[in-house]
């Protein structure tokens, strides 16, 4: 055993220094070529790269990674699902509702409604204000409809009560949202924004059926009714018209809320 050692080593040891030397190095180089550990110490191999062999080095969507936090850095989109928009009710109009339901106004919220140059952008359908019906079920504002609901209980009730001693059961209304101008002009009517009611008769618990319309010279009591209904109304909206106005309004009372300049109200 011991003679083939030396038979294998000798011609090494026969060389020149300097050529031993030399083959000696080549062969710890190929050798830590494939090993990124210490060949001395025997340390095991690691990866002290930014990447694996696995994973090609990407271009193009992996650098968008840093300023996208929703690649990932296999450049792959996030399944994150976003957050769908909801389009909320202004402040404004959850405070108008909540009115309404201390008004005890039975509605309900309507779909917005564009027609051109009319619409609402949050309408409801009032079919009741308390115990009284509203026929047929008027489309508004909320703010109309509170402004209604609020004269109906605060000055046309209790005027009913004090001049027929009767509750007043049904309200008849003739038009509510209606996309028109106002007849023989080129204005928007208050009826085309939802800011309008008309109001054809007023139906009491008794019975009795209390017609708009101009009373006749000796209907004292209906004639007081009604002179209490416009008159109170100008309280609440900014315009009241009726029969004696025009021929227009010979059968109804209109009521609107129209936003006009220095607060100017149009009570005829």
């Amino acid at each position: 055993m011991a003679g083939k050692f030396r038979a294998v080593f000798l011609p090494i040891a026969r060389q020149p220094r300097s050529t031993a030397l030399l083959i000696t190095g080549l062969a710890l180089a190929a050798v830590s070529a494939c090993n990124t550990g210490s060949v001395l110490s025997l340390q095991p191999a690691v990866d002290v790269g930014s990447q694996t062999a696995a994973v090609p080095q990407y271009t193009g969507m992996q650098r968008l990674v840093p300023s996208n936090p929703y690649m990932t850095q296999a450049a792959y989109p996030r399944m994150d699902e976003p957050m769908s928009p909801v389009e909320q009710m202004p402040a404004s109009e959850t405070d108008c509702r909540q009115q309404l339901k201390r008004l005890d106004v039975a509605y309900t919220d309507l779909a917005p409604i564009h027609e051109g140059q009319c619409g609402i952008d949050y309408p409801v359908n009032v079919t009741a204000i308390g115990s009284i019906q509203m026929k047929p079920a008027a489309t508004l504002t909320c703010d109309m409809a509170a402004t209604f609901a609020a004269w109906t209980k605060n000055e046309l009730v209790p005027s009913a009560r004090w001049r027929y001693f009767s509750g007043v059961r049904t309200i008849h209304q003739g038009s509510s949202y209606s996309c028109r101008n106002i007849a023989g002009e080129g204005v928007l009517s208050e009826h085309g924004k939802g800011n309008a009611l008309d109001v054809m008769s007023i139906e009491l618990n008794n019975g009795d059926d209390i017609d708009v319309r101009k009373p006749g010279l000796f209907a004292f009591r209906t004639r007081g009714f009604l002179n209490n209904v416009r008159a109170d109304g100008c309280q609440y909206f900014t315009t009241v018209l009726g029969p004696g106005y025009n021929y227009d309004h010979r059968n109804h009372f209109h009521f609107d809320i129209k936003n006009r300049k220095n607060g100017y109200r149009a009570c005829r």
